[in-house]
């Protein structure tokens, strides 16, 4: 069935196209246009089924009231509760959201954005994979609106909204350390070189060396975030036993820490008795779980809020400048850090 138009709601009614337009723009008093011709058009445009085709409207007002939202894991329940709330936000605003997942690859992520741009979107959170910013300063020179969540990149001064990683990794690894700890692993995932896992790692080998421990780079270990399960497991069986024999493990975000607890749980190897652990990142098994796990909370609707208040403010031209937020962690104590909790 044909998609009906303005022009055909118009002959229909023996009104002029433009006089439907404004009324189903919301601008008939502002036009002059009474009420009881307004009522008459809205009745004929519901008869009719009419559906705006907002991408031509988009065109004609250079707005299409939608943003693109590009996470590197929606699966990770971290970015779900985001993308989550940034849509809430969005909506709020009369903006829809577009979702991707660039799965972590970096060429995945470039054709994402290539997409979004090519679907108007009027402008684009990212939670970035890439190692630097060539595309973000080709954005920035076409003056195109986005905003990086979660992961910075250096030399690139863009829009960001994120949280303090290295606090939040002192704080996790200085609180094994009061409970005892001395022998701590630490687990990260890749890739390595993104901004929230470095500042994780050096949270981590600051705290070591401020509480005069001397930070061993074998009990460092790197987790493919492709395959997080086994190279969890063939780690831990490592690390656990001579001549490494861990006291504690802090890993540094909370798909590692799951596939830690399974291990653990299936080696009956007790949390905190034979080893203790604390996570990056807070989820709700975190909470449920025997025992409860101590983790590094992040503000994660408020760092999504935050986003698409920058970007809108960039969008509608309410600043120029760029906007670097960086909200605080907490700790959040439980039983699997040990002693003394």
């Amino acid at each position: 069935m044909k998609k009906k138009s303005l022009s055909d709601i118009a002959r229909s009614l023996n009104v002029s196209k433009t006089l439907v337009s404004f009324v189903l723009n919301d601008q008939g008093d502002k036009n002059g246009i009474s009420s009881k011709t307004q009522k008459i058009v809205l009745e004929r445009a519901r008869e009719m089924n009419y559906k705006p085709n907002h991408m031509a409207r988009g065109l004609r007002l250079g707005k299409t009231q939608t943003l693109g939202l590009i996470v590197a894991d929606i699966s990770n329940t971290f970015y779900a509760k985001m993308a989550k709330k940034i849509e809430e936000v969005a909506n709020q605003h009369h903006y829809n959201l577009i979702f991707c997942s660039s799965d972590e690859n970096p060429e995945k992520e470039i054709e994402l954005i290539n997409m979004l741009k090519e679907r108007q979107v009027d402008g684009i959170i990212i939670s970035t994979t890439q190692k630097n910013g060539a595309v973000f300063s080709w954005l920035k020179k076409e003056n195109y609106p986005f905003v990086l969540i979660d992961r910075k990149l250096p030399k690139l001064t863009s829009n960001f909204a994120g949280v303090d990683n290295f606090t939040g990794a002192y704080e996790a690894t200085e609180q094994l350390i009061k409970n005892g700890y001395r022998k701590i692993g630490l687990l990260k995932i890749s890739p390595t070189y993104l901004s929230t896992i470095a500042d994780r790692e050096r949270g981590y080998r600051s705290a070591l060396k401020n509480n005069g421990i001397r930070a061993n780079n074998k009990l460092i270990r790197t987790i493919n975030c492709s395959d997080i399960r086994q190279q969890v497991r063939a780690v831990l069986s490592e690390l656990l036993e001579p001549p490494y024999k861990i006291d504690a493990l802090f890993s540094v975000n909370n798909n590692i820490t799951v596939a830690c607890m399974e291990y653990l749980n299936e080696m009956n190897i007790n949390i905190p008795l034979d080893v203790a652990m604390v996570s990056f990142d807070d989820i709700d098994l975190f909470r449920l779980s025997c025992p409860t796990i101590t983790a590094v909370a992040q503000p994660v609707e408020e760092i999504g809020e935050c986003a698409v208040n920058i970007l809108l403010d960039e969008i509608n031209g309410l600043t120029t400048d760029k906007k670097q937020v960086l909200l605080p962690v907490k700790l959040i104590k439980r039983r699997s850090c040990g002693r003394g909790v």
